[in-house]
């Protein structure tokens, strides 16, 4: 792995536990193109990301993300997480219920070749949070 998309992974981290919106715009390309279930239109670049963190963040205050592993091949990076936090807002339609959550999701990023993130493809993502809060 290029020490250069791992130094790019540690911003990542940081931006998404912090919403640092001047981050994303330096690490997310402009016109990278993401989808969500928290919109029907494609989201753009960092702004688009974070409001996919923020809208988490209004169900989760204190959500959290860290490393669990790293894998590197070409312009694409593969990344376990270990997502924790707790249920303390709406979450589609779920009310609040106070518990506590971690669960482990992976998720795929894309290089172009100016070394901004231009894709993001999670593996099990909300499947993995809607497992943790049910089970």
């Amino acid at each position: 792995m290029s020490k250069t998309h791992k130094q790019i992974m540690e911003d990542f981290k940081i931006m998404i536990n912090t919403n640092d919106l001047n981050l994303a715009e330096k690490i997310i390309a402009s016109d990278a193109e993401f989808q969500s279930l928290t919109s029907d239109e494609l989201l753009y670049g960092g702004k688009g990301y974070l409001s996919v963190v923020e809208f988490m963040r209004k169900s989760f205050s204190d959500i959290h993300w860290e490393f669990e592993d790293m894998a590197a091949e070409g312009n694409k990076i593969a990344v376990s997480w270990i997502c924790s936090g707790t249920h303390d807002g709406d979450f589609m339609g779920m009310p609040p219920t106070g518990k506590k959550f971690s669960f482990r999701c992976m998720n795929f990023y894309y290089f172009n070749d100016e070394g901004k993130i231009i894709k993001d493809v999670a593996a099990e993502g909300m499947a993995g949070l809607l497992k943790a809060l049910n089970g």
